[in-house]
């Protein structure tokens, strides 16, 4: 029989830990849970025997464990034991993302958006909605609520964030009561880098790194932190705030807002980033310049990151296209002062690892954390 959300227990927090990482390791077997999440192989068989009952968990086929006897069950999670919604807001548009809960993106829609008011984002996110939902009837009744990522800083820790001038309506306000009112289901929101950072940690680079810091370009630079596997939201909600490390008077940030003026001014006729990330070629005029003028301030931002917090890796993602990435990471220079022959180890700067829709996937994953998984610091 199918669950619905009323089927749906919420874990104890062992077993949102076996969650997380069943999730984040797929194919695992017990003896691998159990010394990674600090549990009992007894307790781990118990758990799982009835996240496995629930229908969280799926067996798989055996798998050797490196001991004697015989081979252990390998575990999956069960993509339709729940699922979740993402929006991102952005300046010029929004996207929106169903996903299950083994992290698969079951459908997406980007959605340009002249005016980005809250009528004008609810009509749209009604339809678009409401098409997921016929698309996919067995989510209906299992969706556990809709998250949201959108830039700009937090006011109260919460929900109240204060957005860029186009994103004027959404400024000061509970973004979630707004959203859960609207949709009808529990609603919670993130900055769109730490919602990046989040979906990162679960279905990306996280998988091979507890500790990171996401570096999220998109109109304006911004980051989170993750460490063991928990985003750093610090006190007000603002951990991460990357794009305030340097002075924007004394230097260029790396953004797409300033891609979009270089590329202009070498002559690219494009109305606005969402136009210009859809047509993008990196061998436009001005898109050298600009990498060229990034250097120095994302090298600052990536030496600041590398001394104040020495994770494993730093990852590059947001709305930045793969293949610009791909030439914006071997200009970046971590500073480092060489002392004798073995200096410091240094993280290495990577492209981010989730598809499609960095802060969607990031926001999609909100619910999902919040009501199944392991939670945020």
């Amino acid at each position: 029989m199918t669950p619905t959300m009323s089927d749906i227990q919420r874990p104890s927090d062992s077993e949102a830990s076996i969650l997380s990482y069943v999730l984040r390791n797929e194919g695992t077997i017990q003896p691998e849970i159990a010394r990674h999440c600090g549990l009992s192989q007894q307790t781990v068989s118990r758990l799982v025997g009835d996240l496995v009952d629930r229908g969280a968990l799926l067996h798989g086929q055996r798998k050797a464990s490196g001991r004697r006897g015989q081979p252990s069950v390998s575990l999956s999670i069960a993509p339709d034991y729940a699922y979740s919604l993402g929006v991102a807001l952005m300046t010029d548009a929004m996207s929106v993302l169903l996903m299950d809960f083994a992290g698969n993106v079951v459908d997406y829609e980007y959605v340009p958006m002249p005016v980005m008011s809250r009528r004008a984002v609810f009509e749209r996110l009604g339809a678009v909605r409401d098409r997921f939902l016929e698309e996919t009837p067995m989510a209906r009744q299992r969706l556990t609520g809709v998250g949201i990522g959108i830039s700009g800083y937090c006011l109260d820790g919460k929900s109240r964030y204060n957005p860029p001038r186009s994103l004027d309506d959404w400024a000061m306000v509970p973004i979630d009561a707004l959203f859960s009112e609207a949709l009808g289901l529990p609603a919670w929101v993130e900055n769109d880098a730490n919602a990046a950072a989040i979906g990162e940690s679960f279905l990306g680079a996280g998988r091979d790194h507890a500790d990171f810091v996401y570096v999220f370009i998109a109109a304006g630079l911004g980051g989170g932190v993750v460490i063991n596997h928990r985003l750093m939201r610090g006190k007000h909600g603002n951990g991460g705030e990357l794009g305030l490390i340097l002075p924007w008077r004394l230097f260029q940030l790396p953004t797409l807002e300033t891609l979009l003026q270089s590329v202009r001014k070498a002559g690219v006729e494009v109305e606005g980033i969402s136009q210009m990330l859809l047509q993008f070629d990196p061998s436009w005029p001005g898109v050298d310049a600009w990498i060229e003028q990034s250097r120095d301030p994302l090298s600052l931002i990536a030496s600041a990151i590398a001394a104040l917090l020495d994770p494993d890796v730093i990852v590059l993602g947001g709305r930045i296209p793969r293949v610009l990435a791909e030439k914006l990471i071997p200009a970046v220079e971590l500073f480092d002062d060489a002392r004798r022959q073995e200096p410091r180890p240094l993280p290495r700067m990577i492209l981010s690892q989730t598809k499609v829709d960095a802060c969607a996937i990031g926001a999609a994953m909100l619910p999902l954390e919040q009501s199944l998984y392991a939670s945020m610091l």
